[in-house]
């Protein structure tokens, strides 16, 4: 189906996207690791509840931890091998033989049975949000229309990129499974112009709308890109069901696919090693619980100044390597000095700069004022912060360099809590 342009309102800024630097690397292999460490907090929601003990022997494939709540996602064990530890993680010794003990494929599913892979696969969102696919695709409201998400809208990131680009087909699949499911009728998939050869890969399929999104950050957010397919709005504080619509990643379509076609659940996924201080960018498929340390291993430049888990947008910054890659790990990016903000903040200038990027069209400046007062509930009158995206639009105009994401963070923590001053 030929691609057609998005609808476009709402502000946001234009980033560099360093998309070069990684774009053209085919996917390969992580390199193999003696010891996995899986976190049991792999999704939006309740941590999982550890089925296994030490001494235990698992196969590729296993369950080694059950969903913790309806919020939440199985765990399988992403090689075999021995469990060395069980505590807020499980260490899982890799025997290096692969032996499977993966779910049976299914043929012709029912869209019943494809819901019930989804949740049995552990499969969650793996944009970078994790919400279980499983609770995604039992909406509470009529949906009528799939939008996919291959934007992939932060900068140096490129793994959705390569999958659509190397695993069109099973993509395609994954999407057909997915309608299926949902009993819809429309099928978009948002793309940024950046991308023309996934662009025109996803061009060969009549049930599925390319739509040509501009290079303007943060259009892969889910509100904006339902409107810049559909033209349909979510009003605030609404799921996209409200709109009659249900977003998935590209990358979950491909989960989808292995686990329906194959029976194999989420144990591994594609993530980007890019930024100006690593020596060669590369896109990996890793293992979950691979040490991120090991993915930067003698590839880092002596002048590496920042990394940053996932996006340098939506990422958090390290401060070491300790941790390990979960089912939301888009990516790994180490910047250089002249890459990142490396300047101390000064007092906010009242230049309304953040106001007039925020996509959302709130007031971040006033969120901070008052969470660094710790008046958590003015900040969510006055700033509206409960419907922040976290985009990092206002923190990357403001020329003060003021902390405006992580004030963001602590007032929407401190509400949940309850807390006030």
């Amino acid at each position: 189906m030929k691609a057609i342009k998005a609808k476009y309102a709402f502000h946001g800024v234009h980033v560099p996207d360093k998309k070069a630097l990684a774009s053209g690397k085919p996917i390969e292999n992580a390199p193999e690791q003696d010891v996995l460490n899986i976190s049991l907090s792999q999704c939006l929601g309740k941590p999982s509840t550890p089925c296994v003990a030490v001494g235990d022997r698992v196969k590729q494939g296993q369950i080694i931890a059950e969903a913790g709540g309806f919020i939440g996602a199985k765990i399988h064990a992403p090689v075999s091998g021995t469990v060395k530890s069980v505590t807020g993680s499980i260490i899982l010794e890799n025997d290096k033989l692969y032996e499977t003990d993966y779910l049976p494929p299914l043929e012709n599913p029912t869209p019943d049975e494809i819901k019930q892979r989804v949740g049995a696969a552990g499969i969650v969102g793996m944009g970078g949000a994790g919400f279980p696919t499983f609770v995604k695709l039992n909406p509470q409201d009529k949906v009528d229309t799939l939008v996919l998400n291959g934007a992939e809208c932060e900068p140096y990131l490129t793994c959705d990129h390569r999958i659509m680009i190397e695993k069109t087909n099973e993509i395609a699949e994954g999407i057909a499974l997915l309608k299926k499911a949902l009993g819809v009728e429309n099928v978009f998939i948002g793309i940024e112009a950046n991308k023309p050869d996934a662009i025109e890969a996803f061009e060969a399929f009549d049930f599925i709308q390319p739509v040509v999104l501009k290079k303007q950050y943060p259009v892969g957010s889910e509100k904006h890109l339902i409107y810049a397919c559909t033209g349909r709005k979510v009003a605030p504080g609404k799921l996209p069901a409200s709109a009659g619509c249900i977003v998935q990643n590209v990358a979950t379509c491909l989960a989808i696919y292995e686990a329906v076609k194959f029976g194999k659940p989420l144990i591994e996924r594609v993530l980007t090693v890019s930024g100006g201080a690593v020596k060669e960018a590369k896109n990996y498929l890793v293992k979950i619980g691979t040490p991120l340390s090991a993915l930067l291993q003698d590839n880092l430049t002596e002048d590496a100044e920042k990394i940053v888990c996932g996006g340098p947008m939506t990422g958090v910054a390290l401060k070491d390597l300790d941790k390990t890659v979960t089912k939301t790990t888009g990516g790994l990016v180490a910047m250089t000095v002249k890459e990142t903000n490396v300047e101390q903040p000064t007092a906010c200038l009242s230049c309304g700069k953040c106001a007039d990027v925020c996509p959302m069209n709130l007031m971040p400046m006033n969120t901070e004022f008052y969470t660094d007062a710790g008046d958590y509930e003015m900040a969510a009158k006055k700033g509206g912060v409960m419907n922040c995206i976290e985009c990092g639009a206002c923190a990357y105009v403001c020329p003060a360099r003021r902390p405006l994401v992580q004030s963001i963070r602590k007032a929407k923590a401190e509400i949940r809590k309850g807390g006030n001053k």
